[in-house]
Parts: C-alpha cells; sequence; structure tokens
C-alpha cells in the first residue's frame, strides 16, 4: 500500500512513523512533510489546505490511503473532495468537522443534545459580548469561533482582559475570519484531560487516555499554546469516569451529528474538565491531538492501518491493543514561543537522544540547512519515551531532553507531575 499523511508537524511525524510500521505499507508519503518525516517516508511540496492538488496526486500516485493530521483541510473538505475522486481518506467530512471548526456549532450541539459543558453565549456584535462580560464579571471565558491554530482561547481572570480579548479578536481581528463570532462562557475549573475515540459514525472505540498540558510555562502558568507536552495514560479519567465521559458525552454527540445528517467518523477528541460535578466538555476537535498523538501512538500495538480502512468501510475493529507502559512528551519549543520567536538556529544531539532506550524524537518545525537541523517553528521537537511508570517515563524523556541543544529552547520541567499526584 501507499499511503499519504497530511500535515507537517509531529502529530503527523508520529502518524508516518506508525503507519511505516504496518506490513502492509510500502512508502509513506507526507504532504508537506518536515525533515523527520523525510527519514521515513518522502516529503512532497504540497500545502495541507491545496486540497485540489493534493486529490490530483493521490489520484496520480494511486494512494491506497490518505490520513489528514490537521483541522485545517479538514473544515474545508478535503475529505468530500477526496470521497468524490473514489479515494479512500481517514477523517470526517465537513459538516461534521464543524464540530471544530466552529465553536458557535459545537456549543449549540451540545446543548442540544445535552452533553455537560459550561453555560455560554454566542456574539456577533463585539457591544453586546463586552456588555454580557461586565454583567457577568470574571474569570470568564472568550474563544474565536473559528479555527485560530490552538490560540484563540482567552481564559480571562479580569473583566479588563476579557474586553480586551474581545477586542484582538473581533475588532483588531488577530485571527481574521476566525474572530467573525465569539463564544463567552463561564470559567471551569477542575483538572483537564483528553479523551479520544476513533468511530465509524455510530459505533466507536475510545484510544488511550492521554493529558495534555497547554500553558507555555511549568505549573500551567503562562499563555496557552498548541501544547507543550502529555502523556498517557492519564490517571485522571478512571474507569467509572471514562464510562461516564462515554454515556454522557461521546454517545449524544455521535448520536446528535447522524441525527443532523452528517455522521461523524474519524477521530472524535473531547477536550474535557474534570470537574467537581463530573466531567464537562471544553472543546471538540476532528482530529488527534498535538502532542497527545504522540504518546497515544507510541503505545499504541494494533496496525494503525488496520484502524483507519475499518473506520472508511464501515467495519470497525473490535478492540485495541495497547503496550501497557507510560509515555510521555516533552515539546522543545524556540524562544519568544507562543509569541514571536526566531528561526534558523542549529538544533544539536537529536541522534544521541534516540540512542537511548525506548526515546523517539518527533520532528514539528525544524528544517535542513548545510546538512544539519534547524528550527523553523514554535515547536521544534517532541521528545518521547516510554516507561514501566510515570516516574521511569519522566526520568527517560528528561535524560533525553538533556542531550538536545538549540540557542534559547525553552521546555516545561513539569510535564507528567500531575500523574504522580493520583498515584500516591
Amino acid at each position: 500500500m501507499k499511503v499519504l499523511v497530511v500535515g507537517s508537524g509531529g502529530r503527523e511525524h508520529a502518524l508516518v512513523w506508525k503507519l511505516a510500521q504496518s506490513p502492509k505499507v510500502e512508502k509513506v508519503y507526507g504532504a508537506p512533510g518536515n525533515p523527520g518525516i523525510a527519514q521515513v517516508g518522502e516529503c512532497i511540496d504540497i500545502s495541507p489546505t491545496d486540497i485540489e492538488r493534493l486529490a490530483n496526486f493521490a489520484e496520480k500516485e494511486g494512494i491506497d490511503l490518505t490520513v489528514v493530521g490537521p483541522e485545517a483541510p479538514l473544515v474545508a473538505g478535503i475529505v468530500d473532495e477526496f470521497e468524490k475522486r473514489g479515494l479512500k481518506v481517514f477523517g470526517p467530512s465537513k459538516e461534521a468537522a464543524r464540530l471544530e471548526g466552529s465553536k458557535a456549532f459545537s456549543k449549540e450541539m451540545m446543548k442540544k443534545y445535552g452533553v455537560p459543558t459550561a453555560d455560554f453565549e454566542v456574539f456577533d456584535d463585539p457591544e453586546k459580548a463586552k456588555e454580557y462580560i461586565r454583567k457577568k464579571g470574571a474569570p470568564i471565558v472568550v474563544k474565536a469561533d473559528g479555527l485560530a491554530a490552538g490560540k484563540g482561547v482567552v481564559v480571562a481572570k479580569s473583566v479588563e482582559e476579557a474586553l480586551e480579548a474581545i477586542d484582538k479578536i473581533m475588532i483588531e481581528r488577530v485571527f481574521g475570519d476566525a474572530g467573525n463570532k465569539v463564544v463567552v462562557e463561564d470559567c471551569l475549573f477542575g483538572e483537564e484531560a483528553s479523551y479520544l475515540v476513533v468511530t465509524d459514525g455510530e459505533n466507536f472505540i475510545p484510544l488511550a487516555t492521554a493529558q495534555d498540558h497547554k500553558a507555555v510555562f511549568d505549573e500551567d502558568k503562562g499563555p496557552n499554546t498548541g501544547g507543550m507536552g502529555a502523556y498517557s495514560p492519564a490517571p485522571v479519567l478512571s474507569k467509572e469516569m471514562e464510562k461516564e465521559v462515554q454515556e454522557k458525552v461521546i454517545k449524544p454527540i455521535l448520536k446528535g451529528m447522524k441525527q443532523e445528517g452528517h455522521p461523524f467518523k474519524g477521530i472524535l477528541y473531547a477536550g474535557l474538565m474534570i470537574t467537581s460535578d463530573g466531567p464537562k466538555v471544553l472543546e471538540f476537535n476532528v482530529r488527534f491531538g498535538d502532542p497527545e498523538a504522540q504518546v497515544i501512538l507510541r503505545r499504541l500495538k494494533t496496525d494503525l492501518v488496520d484502524v483507519c480502512l475499518s473506520v472508511i468501510e464501515g467495519n470497525l475493529v473490535d478492540g485495541l491493543e495497547w503496550i501497557d507502559e507510560t509515555a510521555i512528551c516533552v515539546v522543545l519549543a524556540s524562544k519568544g514561543y507562543p509569541g514571536k520567536y526566531e528561526k534558523g538556529k542549529f538544533i544539536s544531539g537529536i541522534e544521541e537522544a534516540e540512542n537511548i532506550d525506548n526515546v523517539v524524537v518527533f520532528h514539528a518545525g525544524t528544517a535542513i540547512k548545510d546538512g544539519k537541523f534547524i528550527t523553523n517553528g514554535g515547536r521544534v521537537l517532541n521528545v518521547t519515551a516510554l516507561g514501566k511508570d510515570i516516574v521511569e517515563a519522566r526520568e527517560n524523556v528528561y535524560n533525553a531532553v538533556e542531550k538536545i541543544y538549540f540557542e534559547g529552547m525553552h521546555y516545561r520541567k513539569d510535564i507528567g507531575l500531575k500523574a504522580l499526584k493520583h498515584s500516591s
């Protein structure tokens, strides 16, 4: 089989790495890919949102399976175009992808089908949004309606901060058309967790639990990022809690999407807050998380090709097998990220890090210059490790991190500590 992975980040490197392990796969392509992906497959210089060129490439090369990494091409309708041409593609349709593409649509669906979430209002008028914020007070959450690369959510601790967020999103339009509308919602308190399932539109199978770390600095301080690290399994999601999430979140939203005429196929990702009243949905995503994919795929034993094809063909696999170890991922970021950052810094030590047992380094924002790896993004590398438990996994991953260097490199030193709290 020939497989195409759409995207260029750490999640896509992890997908390529996993798909390439399948005995069914003879070649993997990444579009546009990255230097890490180039070590496993072939990179094709096509943008993830250039859907027509991607479909043309898949037709011309006889691609047997396309797996879409990021949300933007899904929201833009890549699945619809590929299916129209009779190409096998893993992911939700354009209409189903609105669960991530529009926060307003997502919240309205949750309300309609009884999925527990924070109380909210949707606004397309900045003045009305501000009036509501003044009335509600803080803390309060302001979300750009459309896609904003994981940076369109402001958890405002004061009314002033929330009003500023409205100005930025709706008036200064820092996220462009994503800020045509905003969702303003109550602030939830608790511990976050990521719950992902693979679904054929009716049935679903849970993936291993994971916990992402959004804030840029230790102890969840500083602005939110695309994700600074993750680990799996996440003990905050007990077996009882998982059952509750399946009954109250996954089943109703899948049923709702089917009833609306847009059955959801692919990976459905519920971003949860585990509150004192139980789990509540912060957001839905319509693809693997990044960096959750890196830890989930490190633990997955089942052939990912079989999983993807079972969804496309509507005969979902019976279950998934997992490595009974803890996986952890630490993101190495460029100086200044998630704000402005420099590129072009030489990277050393990747090979040394990967010489450590159970360590794999996924490339997220790298390029090649004079035959050497250089930084080319905010999140540069995803260092992943396995261990018999969270203590060993942390030790392995941070040993590997210490081998790597580039100017201005920063990372969180507390990834996985929340898990220790649950196991003590």
